[in-house]
């Protein structure tokens, strides 16, 4: 196997002895990796390399006529959604399925920072004489209703850890997906706005597709609670950025957290900066020293199941981009 590697700065952006033995062991006899940084390089050995890890560029998909698999070094894949790649027998595989903790830890970081204060309390630089104006508006996740919009591996960590926290856990998926104990009503995606409606917080966990893009509008969030959060770990363009600062304005929305944005970078000029209700994460939700470790480790045991002709980990559905 010739195998072509794009480093992804905040997952592997380098290739350690260590795993670059263990890719060639899992690849096979007389295997190669080739570590390609920039596009003149990436090109140079495009042709003859058949293992793609990292996300390509659509002109190196189409200069690798022997690609026989890409492993994906992140949960989303829409960069690499061309319909040349779609409509190919290529296999895709990402780490869906293995970053859901962290993201889900992540958002309930926060959701935390809002609904006791921490956002507002870290800053000061003395003690707070007058704290009771902090306590009662302090808010318990106790007893209040998360919305989990999209049941799969992050949304699932999602709900799990809301149900500790004593919340009531809603879902939709746009999949048949098993309801599981710490859920208490899980239904269709279509019925997204009446779950809306009910939900104190809404947590998007879902990837960027065509459908998901700008899912979240003004008039989606006309159908939002009054004065509910919005968290969103996944993707930024699912968001509506006129759309969330506008209902931020008017009090749909309480606060949001969103560790993705719409543009990104976010630039300085987004009201969504001077907004005093809004955290901006960078996104760096995903972030956990063990992540490149795992990625390593699913690339290999996907390397030998394609070798054995097995399934693949965190198979990707290209008609469905997720």
């Amino acid at each position: 196997m010739n195998i072509l590697m794009i480093p992804n700065p905040v997952v592997l952006g380098q290739l350690s002895d260590e795993h670059h033995a263990a890719m060639l062991d899992a690849a096979g006899p007389g295997s190669r990796v080739e570590v390609c940084r920039t596009l003149e390089e990436q090109l140079a050995f495009a042709p003859q390399a058949d293992i793609a890890l990292g996300l390509i560029p659509r002109e190196v998909y189409n200069a690798m006529p022997n690609l026989r698999y890409v492993q994906s070094l992140s949960a989303g894949v829409d960069s690499m959604m061309f319909p040349e790649f779609i409509n190919s027998p290529v296999p895709l595989a990402s780490e869906k399925g293995i970053v859901g903790n962290q993201l889900a830890e992540h958002a309930f970081g926060m959701l935390l920072a809002f609904t006791r204060k921490i956002k507002d309390l870290a800053p000061l630089e003395g003690w707070v004489e007058d704290r009771a104006v902090f306590r009662r508006d302090m808010w318990e996740l106790s007893g209040m209703t998360m919305g989990v919009v999209g049941l799969g591996g992050t949304g699932l960590a999602v709900a799990k850890r809301a149900e500790a926290f004593g919340m009531r856990v809603l879902a939709v998926d746009v999949e048949e997906v098993a309801k599981p104990e710490f859920v208490a009503e899980l239904t269709h995606a279509s019925r997204l706005n009446d779950m809306l409606a009910q939900s104190d917080v809404v947590v998007c966990c879902l990837p960027l597709t065509t459908d998901t893009k700008d899912l979240f509008d003004y008039e989606r969030f006309t159908h939002f609670k009054r004065g509910s959060i919005l968290i969103n770990v996944t993707r930024g363009e699912i968001v509506h950025e006129d759309g969330v600062v506008r209902a931020l304005k008017e009090g749909i929305l309480h606060s949001a957290g969103l560790d993705v944005t719409p543009r990104e970078p976010l630039p300085g000029d987004s009201e969504l900066w001077a907004m005093p209700n809004v955290i901006i994460g960078c996104h760096t939700a995903g972030g956990t020293p063990h992540r490149g470790q795992r990625a390593v480790d699913r690339f290999c045991r996907n390397l030998r199941r394609l070798r054995n002709g097995e399934p693949l980990e965190g198979l990707i559905d290209k008609q469905k981009q997720y």
